[in-house]
């Protein structure tokens, strides 16, 4: 697949680009990329929940009635978890969510979903992404002309880049990243990627390797 290249004005700069068949061309894995997302989702959770069981609580052991014939259900002291303001049985508590996945895996998941996002012609390529200063009025006029101001972005740069970053950062819908800040679940987030030049030879080397 050719790709034109832009410059920030959106103008066309008469380039091409053909990009890699091996990375944007491939017959997606939708299960390795079940499993990526997963495991990005996961390893967001703190899992710092936690609920006080029987013996976490204080209060009186004293054995509250008789053991039958009460009509009701057995029960203990006053922590017991069938009264009110008693224990949680099984409740939750503090556990790693994490999990291992291969790498060939996570390779394939985003080789997947850049395929995806190739096949439905949402991969915009620009020359260079630069600006002079900090400035979110140049980064809109930059989206507007590539007349994809209207849409949820994921820019991605080869290197940290701290003027793009600022002039994006209030942006709702825009997120600015490196190559090795890339995951499956951010391109698929994103309904339009927009690429550097430098940015795209830099994940034809990162897969190659």
């Amino acid at each position: 697949m050719e790709l034109s290249v832009y410059n920030i004005k959106g103008e066309d700069t008469g380039k091409k680009v053909t990009l890699s068949d091996a990375i944007f061309g491939i017959e997606p894995n939708d299960h390795a990329i079940y499993l990526d997302v997963k495991q990005y989702m996961a390893n967001q959770r703190q899992g710092t929940h936690k609920a006080k069981q029987r013996s976490e609580l204080s209060g009186s052991t004293r054995k509250l009635g008789r053991q039958k014939g009460g009509g009701g259900a057995r029960r203990g002291d006053i922590n017991s978890p069938v009264l009110v303001g008693g224990a949680r049985v099984f409740g939750p508590v503090p556990r790693d969510y994490s999990f291992k996945l291969n790498k060939k895996v996570k390779q394939l998941a985003r080789k997947s979903a850049f395929s995806y996002k190739a096949a439905e012609g949402k991969i915009v390529l620009l020359d260079e992404i630069n600006f002079e200063a900090p400035k979110t009025k140049d980064y809109l006029a930059m989206l507007k002309s590539l007349k994809v101001a209207d849409k949820k972005l994921l820019i991605i740069l080869s290197d940290q880049n701290k003027n793009v970053y600022l002039s994006a950062r209030n942006i709702e819908g825009s997120k600015v990243v490196t190559i090795n800040e890339l995951n499956t679940y951010t391109i698929l987030d994103a309904s339009t990627l927009i690429l550097t030049e430098a940015a795209l030879a830099g994940i034809e080397q990162h897969f190659k390797a």
